[in-house]
């Protein structure tokens, strides 16, 4: 009986095998999920082996799938160029992704697109124009006649009606004049090489601020020097005439300077190489103009009695140049601070003498008095229109020779 009750068959003895089997059991399910877990792992890291890889060998594809939305719209490989210019790329940074400029990396990075292939593929200069809206293309010479013929005609009704009308009349025809002028001058600017992109700086009031001096501001400053102001004083239409005859060659300087740079950038390799073919053209585009406005401000002058054209109003119509071309190449702010820059000047001259007639504050006045006694009044407006004109001309000598300055927008 000792025996039996020892037995492997009794109770007990059942019980200590079924606990055996059941600690095998689980000690074999632990084994098969740490052994699950650990091929998971070793295939988690092949996979992320092979990516690295694959990245490292492959390191363009990264840059695709950074800037795919860009590689996407661009109509040719110089927008791309532009682009990754844009995002800070340059030429020594495309060497690690094994290009020897940021040209050819465009190109690789063009070729990887995929795209329709239906219609036949145009060269870049007939798919980059100019004119970025093409139903204007043909019709912005026109455009660009519309201010100084709006300007031409009112300075004309207002002669013919001199000594006829009376004032009332006459400022209402000048208002209208006004009118007609400044929606012809928007219809200038809304189309062909002097058009900016959406979104751009407004410069509206600068720009009336500008032109108001310009005909009123050097008699405003004399009487105000001489104690005043008292009264009315005359303005000088003249220069206002020479500006809005002047539309038409800053939109052909504008043109020209686009044109030359979309064929240096199809032909350029280098970025620098780039840039330096097109500084020369932006210092001839700005002379031309100046040639330009030189007769056209002595012609309204003549119609207006010959009494001269301040040199304030050559560097107004450059300072004007030169932030609309920023302007229309996607540069709104730089051309805003040199048109604030110019207005604050202007302003501060006035405000400046009326302040030096309080006790004991002769010396704000002193820098005004000084150099209106050196250059006359007109050594104001000339002095902040230039000198803002030649900081916007080196900020455009450096900004306009960048490729990212000519994208197709």
């Amino acid at each position: 009986m000792g025996r039996a009750s020892h037995a492997p068959g009794g109770p007990e003895g059942g019980a200590l095998t079924a606990g055996r089997t059941e600690a095998g059991g689980a000690e074999s399910t632990g084994a098969a999920g740490s052994a699950a877990r650990t091929a998971s792992a070793e295939e988690t890291a092949r996979v992320d082996a092979a990516t690295a890889h694959r990245v490292t060998a492959d390191p363009v594809r990264l840059l695709l799938d950074r800037h795919r939305p860009l590689c996407e719209r661009a109509v040719d490989p110089l927008e791309i160029a532009a682009g990754l210019e844009a995002h800070g790329l340059t030429d020594r940074a495309a060497a690690r992704y094994r290009h020897r400029d940021v040209f050819s990396l465009a190109e690789e990075l063009y070729a990887r697109v995929p795209r329709p292939s239906s219609g036949p593929v145009r060269a870049p200069a007939e798919r980059r124009g100019d004119d970025r809206d093409s139903g204007h293309r043909a019709a912005w010479p026109l455009y660009a006649l519309l201010p100084g013929a709006a300007c031409l005609a009112t300075a004309g009704v207002l002669r013919l009606t001199g000594g006829v009308l009376g004032d009332g009349v006459r400022n209402t025809l000048t208002a209208a004049g006004a009118l007609l002028v400044h929606l012809a001058l928007r219809s200038a600017l809304a189309a062909g090489p002097l058009r900016a992109p959406a979104g751009s700086g407004r410069t509206a009031l600068y720009t009336c601020w500008l032109l108001g001096y310009a005909v009123y501001g050097e008699e405003l400053l004399a009487q105000v020097l001489s104690g005043g102001p008292d009264g009315h004083w005359p303005g000088t239409p003249a220069p206002l005439l020479g500006l809005s005859l002047a539309v038409i060659p800053a939109a052909w300087c504008a043109h020209l300077f686009s044109v030359h740079a979309l064929h240096r950038l199809g032909g350029s390799r280098v970025l620098e190489e780039f840039g330096a073919g097109v500084r020369p053209v932006l210092l001839v585009s700005v002379a031309l103009f100046l040639a330009a406005l030189l007769p056209l401000m002595l012609l309204a002058d003549l119609g207006y009695g010959g009494r001269g054209v301040p040199l304030s109003a050559y560097a107004l119509g450059l300072l004007f140049f030169l932030a609309r071309l920023e302007t229309a190449h996607g540069l709104p702010a730089p051309a805003v601070r040199a048109l604030a820059a110019a207005c604050a000047v202007e302003a501060a001259a006035p405000v400046l003498v009326l302040g030096g007639r309080v006790p004991g504050l002769d010396l704000l006045a002193r820098p005004v008095d000084t150099l209106v006694a050196a250059a006359g009044t007109g050594a104001v407006p000339a002095l902040a229109c230039g000198g803002a004109a030649l900081g916007l001309l080196a900020h455009a000598s450096v900004a306009l020779a960048r490729a990212s300055a000519h994208r197709r927008r």
